[in-house]
């Protein structure tokens, strides 16, 4: 008896589908939504601006770190100015509503595993395999601590401002294809096509948990986890292949 128990209690905490959104509202005035698109208009412009001359400046220098600390700084901001931010519900199969932590991280796990398969193919293909090395980089040339330090400070940030505050200003406007959209226009200024493509699956990834939730806590996990994990595991992946090529 004891061990079905358990086991009702644990399939009972197993998240809803991702389609599944929590019966969860947050209301905004018409004056708080005026300020915040506002400040999302504004902040979208300058940080896009700014994540494209950050990767201009030379890998492992003091530039590069001023400059990507400087972008997440401006996200975060935009975000937290912009109006009340709500960090979400996840709803399990037992109808409770729970913080989400569990499955956006096994989420983020899974995202890097998917886009380690992809790395492996793109090593096969000139123009990614170029693409992805130049990004790669930064990690490689750079402190590894200061490059994890900027890493999860932009995914936090960007998860303020894209799924935080973008989202919210856009109401009821087709916020996850809104929302993706802009993230994606913003990373282009990179000219880089593997972020540009990655900004496309994870900003849809990312906009579908935030609609589910309700907020920017499971997104952001998952961001986070992802982002330590690629740079962690990616660089020696196209260093072992680029020096097997040589």
């Amino acid at each position: 008896m004891h061990g079905r128990g358990l086991r009702h209690r644990l399939r009972g905490r197993l998240p809803m589908p991702l389609t599944h959104v929590a019966p969860v509202a947050h209301h905004e005035s018409p004056a708080v939504r005026r300020r915040r698109r506002r400040v999302v208009a504004g902040v979208s412009v300058a940080g896009a601006g700014l994540l494209g001359a950050s990767l201009s400046t030379r890998p492992g220098s003091k530039e590069f770190y001023g400059a990507t600390l400087t972008v997440a700084g401006v996200w975060t901001a935009g975000g937290l100015l912009s109006g009340p931010l709500h960090l979400g519900w996840i709803q399990g199969r037992d109808r409770r509503l729970r913080r989400p932590v569990v499955t956006p991280i096994a989420t983020g796990v899974g995202a890097f595993g998917f886009f380690y398969a992809c790395a492996l193919a793109a090593r096969a293909i000139p123009p990614l395999d170029r693409a992805i090395s130049r990004v790669l980089v930064f990690a490689e040339e750079g402190d590894e601590p200061l490059v994890l330090l900027t890493t999860l400070a932009n995914g936090l940030g960007e998860e303020v401002f894209f799924r935080g505050a973008l989202y919210a200003a856009l109401g009821e406007e087709r916020p996850v294809l809104t929302s993706t959209a802009v993230y994606t226009l913003a990373t282009a200024t990179t000219r880089n096509p593997a972020l540009v493509l990655a900004a496309a699956v994870m900003g849809t990834l990312f906009g579908y948990q935030r609609r589910a939730s309700h907020g920017l806590q499971a997104p952001a996990l998952t961001h986070l986890t992802w982002s330590a994990l690629m740079v962690r595991y990616l660089p020696p992946l196209f260093r072992r292949a680029h020096e097997e090529t040589r």
